[in-house]
């Protein structure tokens, strides 16, 4: 315990002096335009004839169980935690698959598309970040927080943008990020507390969602055409299908992921 608290206390002090070099306030990437992603140059969707994809993302089968998550190395953890925390990886409830990433994979052609209304948040509270699988648009602030009284730190690991790794060792920190590119997904790891892990989505287009315990999601105000539509899970994989959706339209489509094969001998 001695040599984890002098590691964390090093650790602290060089996030630290990293942070104030940079200001505290921004990682060190350049934001892209003021636009937040109203990419494509195109024409904006007609309200008029817009419609909708709809869903539900099932689960068939008894979910695997979550790692169980240790968190003695650090007091602070232990005290936020009154009950036994497991992994969030198979979130399943009465058949239904929660934390599903489910987007507009292709179909949209060059569109624009209004800026988005504000900032996503991913807060480190109760030392798990919060949410665990979230979308964002491309040129989106992205902001950070902290909400934990211990060192935290927020090291992302794309492979079509910038690597950043973001440390806060006082609660309340905020930081911003902005992503310049579309990537599906981008992992999220702390390298204080190995257990925490989270996953973004970044899109250059609005239609996406995170499917919560009903397992539901909807995707609105798509423009009439043909589309291929992915579900994302970070351990089941993906699934994809199309739907075609004319003037006005609502079209279903529900996905259905099963539990991994249990190997044998």
């Amino acid at each position: 315990m001695r040599v984890r608290t002098i590691w964390v206390g090093v650790l602290a002090v060089a996030l630290a002096a990293s942070l104030a070099a940079c200001g505290g306030k921004k990682d060190d990437l350049d934001a892209p335009d003021a636009g937040g992603g109203a990419s494509g140059g195109g024409p904006k969707v007609d309200a008029a004839t817009a419609g909708n994809i709809e869903g539900v993302v099932a689960f068939e089968g008894a979910a695997p169980t979550n790692a169980p998550i240790k968190m003695s190395a650090d007091p602070v953890c232990v005290k936020a935690n009154a009950t036994p925390q497991a992994q969030e990886t198979y979130e399943v409830a009465d058949g239904k698959f929660a934390n599903v990433f489910v987007y507009v994979k292709d179909g949209l052609g060059s569109f624009s598309y209004d800026p988005p209304a504000g900032p996503v948040t991913i807060d480190q509270h109760g030392c798990r970040y919060h949410p665990h699988v979230f979308g964002i648009r491309v040129g989106q602030e992205l902001d950070i927080i902290n909400s934990d009284p211990t060192l935290h730190n927020i090291h992302a690991l794309p492979k079509g943008n910038s690597e950043f790794n973001t440390g806060q060792p006082i609660q309340g920190m905020k930081t911003m990020h902005m992503f310049t590119a579309k990537e599906v997904m981008v992992p999220f790891k702390c390298d204080v507390h190995g257990w925490m892990n989270a996953f973004v989505g970044v899109l250059d287009h609005p239609f996406f969602q995170t499917t919560g315990a009903d397992g539901k999601f909807s995707l609105k105000g798509l423009p009439p055409g043909t589309y291929t539509i992915e579900a994302w899970h970070e351990k089941a994989g993906t699934q994809t299908a199309q739907v075609t959706i004319g003037a006005k339209e609502t079209k279903q489509a529900n996905f259905s992921f099963k539990a991994p094969a249990i190997a044998t001998d």
